[in-house]
């Protein structure tokens, strides 16, 4: 057995919120055992039997998350539907779950909560109810589930399982294995969660920070059936828009970095997976998808490389570097080969043919808005109007954002290389990096003081500044004095990126600021957490902790105000999740935490 199928064994083990569908969905892996809570009003006759978190529209459930443990031994909720407001907790003692169901407020008629059974992703095994409650007859034993309350007949529930239903007229317990009173089931989550807060609590004054990173990403973590593993996708509304699951490229590798805070099995699962999902072209798609769906006309942001080599440099295990090296390799390449336009790259989009039509797949198929896509930051007003070049299936633009991290990706990669004996490899991606590092000065433009991408057909500069302007020191392209250049006159600029909030997505003084809508202004984690990395490459301490700092800010504002872990941000008011593209629980949001916790050596990435 190698490393890897040991740890995907382990990780897919237990009770958790494994289904996608629900928070309110605790599953038993490996048997696939469901217990789904539901709830049925009165007042409206409307039956909650899915509830996500960060649904936007005025009839919807509202989630407010709390502390989830990675291994499911404790997690928390509240939940707010038309008029009721319950408590949700779960926690493990040994090889059961405890379940404890809390109302807060609830309707003229009490609402019925609803104990739905089922076993998931077609798993064998019977359900069936008697007098004490539900049994389960699955491969290697059986399971029982009982409640502390009698069940309650209502002949019109919508269930189609095995079901217990009980009144929510007070605390309700549900537990499997052995009957439990409510005080044995209260005793269980309570050590459950002191539990999870000691831990929480190792992280001293970052704690929140930590615990917004860690929630989020609990919460986002699910099983995938389709490829029997355990992974963290953006977010469980985008894996159900989506049909299923979806996993970004870039998304997902920082996924695996801010797991290696404090877990390395999962850690290593959402890097090792989203790199197994490499096309068949020989790059990491800008997505991967349900039936082997994936854009495979464009790639995303080159970060890979160094994410695993971050988690080698902390963990230590030259497996993992083996198992990605030769996928990652071949990646590095690809670029040269299909996006580099006299010694630089641009973004693009080739065409190809599409395995069933989905719309997906033709999403800005070999056009401008695919090679938008591809740099992930699909509407940015840098991209407005820039030609492109079907044949060569390149935007026009030589973009210092993908330069600075292609050679992040070179260096990287060549450290790895070097660790696992590939003498001759480590030598090609440093020149390859030297190379592009030494064409990146063609970038630069004196005048404003600071790199700008350049149109390639016509050799002029782009003027719409972008924090991807920073992205140059990611490659340590700039010297120290176009560095501190940059920095005093541009990132320390309020006409530009300082203020409040930072990093707006383009430059405030553009006139594309004011539409706030996704790259066209709003502050995003990845962002911020990428010119952190290249401030680390030099003697910039101000401009970095400063940075750390208001990052940090930005993200405890929405979680201690709103429970918030933001796609994107408002870069005029801070608020996050406040319109309808701004997913409320997206885990990269907690990118803005991280620098805080480098600085604090909880994390190390120089």
């Amino acid at each position: 057995m190698s490393e890897y199928t040991a740890i995907k064994a382990k990780l897919a083990r237990g009770w958790n919120t494994w289904n996608t569908r629900s928070v309110l969905s605790h599953v038993l892996l490996p048997q696939g055992f469901a217990i789904n809570l539901c709830i049925k009003e009165y007042a409206g006759r409307r039956y909650l039997k899915e509830a996500l978190i960060g649904r936007h529209g005025e009839e919807d459930e509202r989630i407010v998350p709390g502390l989830h443990a990675y291994d499911g031994s404790y997690s928390e909720l509240r939940l707010q539907w038309q008029g009721i407001e319950v408590t949700v907790q779960s926690a493990t003692s040994g090889q059961d779950l405890v379940l404890l169901v809390t109302p807060h407020k609830s309707q003229k008629r009490p609402a019925l909560l609803i104990a739905e059974t089922g076993l998931l992703w077609n798993r064998p095994g019977i359900l069936q109810q008697d007098d004490k409650g539900i049994k389960a007859s699955l491969p290697g034993g059986e399971i029982r589930l009982y409640a502390t309350q009698p069940a309650d007949d209502d002949p019109y529930l919508a269930t189609q399982t095995p079901s217990l239903a009980m009144r929510l007229t007070g605390p309700i317990g549900l537990t499997t294995g052995k009957p439990r009173s409510l005080a044995e089931i209260y005793d269980i989550v309570s050590q459950q969660e002191q539990a999870q807060r000691r831990h929480k609590g190792k992280f001293g004054e970052l704690a929140e920070v930590y615990n917004a990173i860690q929630t989020c990403l609990a919460w986002d973590t699910i099983y995938e059936p389709e490829h029997d593993r355990v992974v963290s996708p953006v977010s469980r509304l985008w894996n159900v828009h989506w049909g299923g699951f979806v996993l970004f490229d870039w998304d997902t590798y920082f996924a695996a970095l801010m797991c290696a805070l404090d877990n390395k099995e999962l850690a290593y699962a959402n890097a090792i997976e989203i790199t197994r999902e490499k096309t068949e072209r020989g790059f990491i798609p800008n997505f991967g998808t349900v039936c082997n769906l994936k854009s495979r006309d464009r790639s995303q942001p080159p970060v890979g490389s160094r994410v695993i080599l971050e988690l080698y440099k902390r963990f230590g295990e030259r497996w993992l570097l083996e198992e990605t090296f030769e996928d990652l390799l071949t990646w590095n390449r690809w670029w040269t080969k299909h996006r580099q336009h006299d010694h630089l790259l641009c973004w693009g989009s080739d065409p190809y043919e599409p395995l069933v039509d989905a719309q997906i797949e033709l999403w800005g198929l070999n056009t401008l808005q695919g090679a938008a896509f591809e740099s992930g930051l699909d509407n940015s007003p840098m991209y407005d109007d820039i030609p492109f070049d079907a044949n060569k299936n390149l935007m026009q633009l030589a973009d210092v954002g993908l330069n600075g991290m292609y050679i992040m990706d070179c260096e990287a990669l060549a450290e790895i290389a070097a660790v696992i004996g590939r003498k001759g490899e480590a030598e090609e991606l440093r020149q390859r990096g030297d190379t592009f590092r030494r064409a990146m000065s063609a970038l630069w433009d004196e005048r404003s003081g600071i790199f700008l991408n350049r149109l390639t057909d016509s050799g002029e500069f782009n003027h719409r500044l972008s924090p991807t302007s920073f992205y140059a020191l990611l490659g340590r392209a700039a010297t120290p004095a176009q560095a501190q250049r940059m920095i005093r006159e541009h990132f320390y600029n309020p006409a530009e990126f300082w203020g409040d909030w930072i990093l707006p997505s383009i430059a405030r003084n553009d006139p594309a600021f004011a539409d706030q809508n996704y790259w066209r202004g709003r502050i995003w984690g990845p962002m911020n957490f990428l010119v952190y990395l290249g401030l680390l490459n030099y003697d910039l301490p101000q401009a970095r902790k400063d940075l750390a700092e208001k990052s940090r800010a930005l993200l405890m504002k929405n979680w201690l105000e709103h429970g918030y872990v933001c796609e994107n941000y408002s870069a005029i008011t801070g608020e996050g999740g406040e319109i309808a593209n701004s997913d409320r629980y997206y885990h990269w949001g907690g990118l803005l935490g991280l620098p805080a916790l480098i600085e604090a050596g909880y994390l190390n990435a120089q």
